[in-house]
């Protein structure tokens, strides 16, 4: 599936309502075998091209169907588990869903381990002191990082959850080393609580109701 806006990583869960004709072809065709398929992000650059047909970005995630739900008018909401960063080589068919020829890609540490605990110890911080200035961080993520001991998947779940921007979380599944991915995920959370920082600070006394009174 090539989504929009939509960039799923490893470790991570994706529900999905499956409702289009062509995904129900598949979604029964993959229930049959091995209930593992790919959702990758749009390319938007190259969508942006004469006859482009949802070009998918080149690097996308493939996925298990842990649940699967179907409803009574031929829908169905599954639940998608991300096990493994792709490489797609070549899309092999279009008809009557697309089929795509990928590499796993393997992800590496880049790092010692002593350095990774201290990235994840740092980034578990800023999130904490995101919810203490008023930022948005959901309790059960703030229980899944700090619980989550291995450095790989956490930064995944950190990217999935704690950044919003679809090209910045691109940009973090194309990276392979996890050191990498966490300084970036770091360098955003501290631009984040920046941000929060000084409109908390021009806002003053007001309630987030009377700021067009400051």
């Amino acid at each position: 599936m090539t989504l929009p806006g939509t960039v799923f990583f490893p470790h991570t869960l994706l529900p999905l309502h499956i409702f289009e004709q062509r995904y129900r072809r598949m979604l029964k065709a993959i229930l049959r075998e091995e209930r593992i398929f790919a959702v990758a992000a749009l390319d938007q650059k190259a969508a942006a091209q004469p006859d482009a047909n949802d070009p998918p970005c080149s690097i996308a995630t493939a996925g298990l169907i842990r649940i699967c739900q179907t409803n009574n008018d031929g829908t169905s909401n599954i639940l998608l588990q991300g096990f493994t960063r792709i490489r797609i080589d070549s899309i092999i068919q279009e008809s009557p869903y697309r089929i795509i020829k990928v590499r796993p890609l393997t992800t590496s540490a880049g790092a010692d381990p002593d350095r990774l605990v201290t990235l994840r110890q740092e980034l578990i911080r800023l999130a904490k002191t995101k919810i203490k200035v008023g930022g948005q961080v959901p309790d059960e993520v703030m229980q899944m990082l700090t619980h989550i001991n291995d450095p790989d998947a956490m930064s995944d779940l950190a990217a999935y959850t704690l950044c919003d921007d679809p090209a910045l979380k691109q940009t973090l599944l194309e990276k392979v080393e996890t050191e990498d991915r966490l300084l970036l995920i770091i360098r955003h959370m501290k631009a984040d609580l920046a941000l929060i920082k000084l409109s908390r600070k021009l806002q003053g006394d007001l309630e987030d109701d009377q700021i067009g009174n400051n």
